[in-house]
């Protein structure tokens, strides 16, 4: 169990698994608050899991980027720990599940071996920055992405602005205007666009903000049409601040930015933004591009190396899976997966093929499937042989065929039904019935297990997701349609439109109808998202509604897709502290982890870090008091205002002037050392006579 502490060489992973090994042992000791374990938890890639005393691991793969190395060691950590098999989520994430919260920390360790973190890939943090899955191989990109979202992904991994935020914030980058990442949903959006003045080509991206999928879905906010490339992160830092100090806190399902944004509105956000300028580290932040670590390009197979195919099957891949890249005489391969899983061993068995005919690298894709890049065209038909043996050879990569679907209730706590049952199905029904579909790349079907939409259905030509019927006594499993969703261009999307709710069981049919209807109805060359427009939501309901019936169901109607019981909504089982834990008193020792924080990053001369810990400590121990008197603490905001007023007397806590100003200093002040020294002195100040406050209320309790 210790072993991981003398193996690391990184002292920064090594102390962050250490915390978390302690910090398990204090929730299970009855020390720590399960709220406040919950988040330093998911904050480390450590998620509650349906099933109980086992822990779903997700581990964060930046833009789904992957080497063969780090494919094997995450193939031999599942082996391990877990039970052998891969997920592949819509953020372009590996997730293993069935995990002893035990042994969590050394399966981080053994992944760091490798380069692998958990770091920040669940919780209130920045999550894994996604990006375009072709970026840097694409014909018409504008330029590849992927080092902006590395350098993204790098800037905020571990940044004390973005560790407990409200609620999570979501990236994305695209290498053009098809916008293959789906920016339009996203917390930040960026568009690759270049600008010519006096015939110099300069780079700089479109930004959007404030999209977002969940129960309640919300469209993108353009703020930029062009901004230079080495802003991008001096933005996105503002942003986050002000996310962190405005967005909503109590009411979780209010606590994204859209509904920040909503709110108060975009000007009044993106002056918010301009305010949190001068407390940056970095005013302008340059990122070598041309320093990037590009894959490496195998030689083609001798030309006197023959493999036979079956020409049938092999031109059905070809024309559905495989994109001529930009770079003369290669290829990248899409490959699809059925929602998303695969096993350790063809892991490894992939790890060898890759090595031989392609790039040492494949990319993980929103489409839960991956990439190989850099192929030679004399490589493709013994590649294709080779993934057929896996199973990696289905045609219709990326196309209506290519369901997505999120892992539902077989893992999932909130998960109402099956959606990989759902998914399984409805992919049958198209290899049967719809072969040519596999060539359509517009029409995509999306399936989530409840409506917070981590199948991402609320964005899908058609959409699922798992609900429930009251049927006189019993609860029969159903699924909610959608309709009209998916990609505009250029940070524009559709989101769809909840037209009817049936049956699981009739889940095929009603695909069925859809499809039936779309091929007889449609004009010549009409995609499906606008066919939905011209024919409008009141057409597909009546086309439906009779789906919806409950008047001529069968008994196994009341059985969910993929099990043998009667279905019954539920939520696994949790975890539990199993005592009650002071809640102020941990903040309080909070508050004082994050001064050792701030002193660490002193000590570190990295100001800019400093001074947030301590601005984080600062409201921490406001919070703590508040909560002390029964008061709410929706955001960091309302806490800074509120302590005023709840504490006018600034001899008490020795305040020259009041507490917000006091604490907006980091705003108005350039993060200095000399700033960084006092706003810390203050900061201890205030931290120790909260503890005096605190003690003198248990003493005239008792």
């Amino acid at each position: 169990m210790q072993s991981f502490r003398t193996e690391l060489e990184n002292t920064v992973v090594e102390k962050d698994i250490i915390e978390l090994e302690r910090k398990i042992r204090l929730f299970k000791d009855g020390k720590l608050d399960e709220d406040k374990f919950r988040s330093l938890r998911l904050a480390r890639g450590v998620y509650g899991q349906r099933q109980s005393g086992v822990q779903m691991i997700r581990i964060k793969l930046p833009y789904g980027k992957t080497k063969v190395n780090q494919l094997l060691r995450i193939a031999d950590v599942a082996d391990e720990y877990s039970t052998g098999k891969l997920h592949i989520t819509t953020r372009q994430d590996i997730q293993i599940h069935y995990v002893s919260l035990d042994r969590t920390p050394q399966l981080w360790a053994e992944l760091e071996k490798d380069d692998v973190t958990l770091r920040e890939a669940c919780g209130n943090t920045v999550r894994n920055v996604t990006a375009s899955a072709l970026a840097g191989v694409e014909k018409d990109e504008a330029f590849d992405v992927s080092p902006y979202a590395h350098a993204m992904f790098d800037f905020f991994l571990r940044n004390p602005i973005s560790q407990e935020m409200g609620r999570k914030v979501k990236i994305a980058f695209s290498s053009n205007e098809e916008d293959s990442a789906y920016t339009f949903i996203h917390d930040i959006g960026f568009i690759a666009k270049t600008k010519t003045v006096d015939n110099i080509e300069y780079r700089g991206f479109k930004v959007v903000i404030a999209g977002g999928l969940g129960a309640q879905p919300y469209l993108a906010h353009t703020v930029y049409d062009f901004l230079p490339e080495d802003l991008i992160i001096p933005y996105s830092e503002a942003l986050v601040r002000v996310f962190d100090k405005h967005g909503e806190r109590a009411r979780r399902n209010k606590a994204r930015l859209k509904y920040l944004v909503k709110k108060i509105g975009v000007e009044e956000f993106q002056r918010l933004v301009e305010l949190e300028r001068k407390a940056l580290r970095y005013q302008t932040f340059h990122i070598d591009h041309e320093a990037y670590e590009e894959c490496n390009r195998p030689e083609p197979l001798a030309e006197e190396v023959s493999v036979e195919v079956d020409t049938v099957d092999y031109k059905k891949w070809f024309d559905s899976n495989v994109v001529a890249q930009k770079q003369s005489g290669y290829y990248a391969v899409n490959v699809r997966l059925l929602t998303g899983d695969f096993t350790t061993t063809q892991a490894r068995s992939l790890a060898k093929i890759i090595q031989k005919l392609a790039s040492d690298e494949i990319r993980f894709t929103i489409a839960q499937g991956f990439v190989i890049k850099f192929v030679p065209e004399a490589n493709l038909k013994l590649l294709y042989k080779e993934l057929d043996k896996l199973g990696f050879a289905e045609p219709g990569a990326d196309s209506t065929h290519d369901v997505t679907a999120c892992p539902g209730t077989d893992t999932c706590n909130l998960g109402i039904a099956n959606s990989t049952g759902v998914a399984g199905i409805l992919e049958n029904v198209l290899r049967d019935d719809y072969p040519d579909y596999i060539y359509n790349k517009n029409l995509k079907i999306k399936i989530s297990g409840c409506m917070n939409s981590c199948g991402q259905h609320s964005m899908a030509a058609i959409g699922y997701h798992g609900s429930a019927i009251k049927v006189k006594q019993r609860i029969l499993p159903a699924v909610q349609i959608l309709l009209g969703g998916g990609v505009l261009s250029d940070g524009e999307g559709r989101i769809s439109d909840k037209i009817v709710k049936i049956p699981s069981k009739r889940v095929a049919l009603s695909l069925k109808t859809i499809l039936d209807d779309y091929e007889s109805h449609s004009n010549e060359g009409e995609y499906h998202i606008d066919y939905y427009q011209r024919q409008g939501k009141a057409y597909f309901y009546d086309l439906l509604k009779g789906l919806a019936t409950t008047d001529d169901l069968v008994d196994t109607d009341f059985i969910d897709w993929g099990r043998e019981e009667y279905f019954k909504t539920e939520v696994g089982v949790g975890e539990c502290a199993g005592v009650t834990i002071d809640l102020v008193a941990t903040l309080l020792l909070e508050s004082e982890e994050r001064l050792a924080s701030a002193i660490e990053a002193l000590e570190a001369e990295a100001y800019a870090d400093s001074i947030y810990h301590t601005y984080s400590a600062l409201v921490n121990t406001a919070k703590a008091l508040l909560v002390s008197e029964g008061l709410k603490t929706n955001t960091q905001a309302m806490i800074i205002k509120d302590f005023d007023e709840k504490y006018p007397n600034k001899a008490h806590f020795k305040l020259e002037k009041s507490f917000q100003e006091t604490v907006y200093a980091i705003n108005e002040k350039e993060p200095t050392k000399d700033f960084a020294l006092s706003y810390l002195a203050f900061a201890k100040e205030l931290v120790k006579d909260a503890f005096v406050l605190r003690e003198q209320k248990d003493e005239q309790a008792v």
